[in-house]
C-alpha cells in the first residue's frame, strides 16, 4: 500500500489553533505528510466565555515548522465574508494556491430552547454555517481554474436531533445539506466535498463538560482527536474519489451515515385517516433506499435564469 502523501498541496485548516483540538490534529496530519498549511483560528473569541484560554494558530504554525513542516498562521475571522477572503488570501500569498479546505471551526452553546439567547442563535449560525459557507464560496473559482479541490466540512451527529443542542444541530444539518450540494456541483469540475462527523477530546469539550463528566473522561481516555485527522486526510488526497458522503469517527469507530427513504405507499383515497391507517406502512423501514447526493434531476427541471438582487 503506497504512502499518502500532499506534495505541493496546499491545506487551509480553520479553528485549527486549540489544543486539544481536531484542527490542529488535521493541520499536523497534513504538514507531516508534505502539505503546506495555513493554520486559522481567530485566538480569542470576545463572546465565546467559556474557554479556559486562548488558542493560537501561531503556536501550530510553529509546531509544524519546527517539526520540519511548513505553515503560516492566519487569525482572520471565518464568521464574515471579508474575513473568509483575507483567510483564502493568505493561502495564495504564502503558498500560491488553495487546494484543499478543512473547515474545523466551530462554536457550540449547550442550552434549552427556550433559554438559549437569540444572540447566541445568531452567533451558532454565523460561524458553524456561514462561516462554513463564505470559505467554500470563496475558495471556489480557484478550484474551478485549477480542476482540482478537496473540501471537508464539519458537521455533527447532533444534526440528527439532541436536547440542548436546537441551534447547533439546526447549523450542523445545514452543513450536512450544504456539502452534499456542494459535490454535486464540484464533481464536473474535479472539486469533491464530503461531511465529517467526528467525536473527540477538543479543547471544545472541555470548555463545555463538568471536570466529572463521563463524556469528558471517555473522550480524554480513549477519543484524542489524533484518531479523526487519518479520516480527514484520505478524504481530502487526489486520488480519493469520494464524493457528497457523510462519514463518522468515534475513537477508532470509523462509520457512514446516511439518508434513507421507505418503499412507502400509495393512497389513492388520500385523506387523514387514511394517512392514520397506512401510518405503520408508510414508516416501516424494511427495503428502504439511500437517498443519495444528487438525487433530484435539477438539470431537467427548465429553471428559471438566476438574477441576482
Amino acid at each position: 500500500m503506497s504512502t499518502i502523501r500532499f506534495d505541493g498541496l496546499t491545506a487551509i485548516v480553520t479553528g485549527a489553533g486549540g489544543n486539544p483540538g481536531l484542527g490542529r490534529a488535521h493541520a499536523m496530519l497534513l504538514a507531516r505528510r508534505g502539505a503546506k498549511v495555513v493554520v486559522n483560528d481567530i485566538g480569542v473569541d470576545p463572546e465565546a466565555q467559556a474557554f479556559r484560554e486562548a488558542a493560537s494558530a501561531e503556536a501550530v504554525a510553529a509546531e509544524i515548522r519546527a517539526a520540519g513542516g511548513d505553515a503560516v498562521a492566519d487569525t482572520n475571522s471565518i464568521a464574515t465574508e471579508a474575513g473568509a477572503h483575507a483567510l483564502i488570501e493568505t493561502a495564495l500569498r504564502a503558498f500560491g494556491s488553495a487546494d484543499i479546505l478543512v473547515n474545523n471551526a466551530g462554536t457550540a452553546s449547550l442550552a434549552a430552547f427556550d433559554e438559549i439567547t437569540s444572540r447566541d442563535i445568531v452567533r451558532h449560525i454565523d460561524v458553524n454555517l456561514l462561516g462554513t459557507m463564505w470559505t467554500c464560496r470563496v475558495v471556489w473559482p480557484h478550484m474551478k481554474q485549477r480542476g482540482f479541490g478537496r473540501i471537508v466540512n464539519t458537521g455533527s451527529g447532533s444534526m440528527s436531533g439532541a436536547a440542548l443542542m436546537t441551534a447547533y444541530g439546526a447549523t450542523k444539518g445545514g452543513v450536512f445539506s450544504f456539502t452534499r450540494a456542494l459535490a454535486v456541483e464540484g464533481a464536473p469540475w474535479g472539486i469533491t466535498a464530503n461531511v465529517l462527523l467526528p467525536a473527540a477530546h477538543t479543547r471544545l469539550m472541555e470548555a463545555q463538560q463538568l471536570d466529572d463528566s463521563p463524556l469528558l473522561t471517555d473522550a480524554r481516555e480513549n477519543r484524542p482527536a489524533e484518531l479523526v485527522a487519518p479520516l480527514v486526510a484520505y478524504l481530502v488526497h487526489p486520488d480519493t474519489t469520494v464524493n457528497g458522503e457523510c462519514l463518522a469517527v468515534r475513537g477508532r469507530h470509523v462509520s457512514r451515515t446516511y439518508l434513507a427513504e421507505t418503499p412507502g405507499v400509495e393512497l389513492l383515497d388520500l385523506s387523514p385517516e387514511t394517512v392514520k391507517g397506512a401510518f405503520d406502512a408508510i414508516t416501516d423501514e424494511r427495503e428502504s433506499r439511500t437517498v443519495t447526493a444528487g438525487f433530484l434531476d435539477v438539470d431537467s427541471w427548465r429553471v428559471r435564469p438566476y438574477h441576482a438582487t
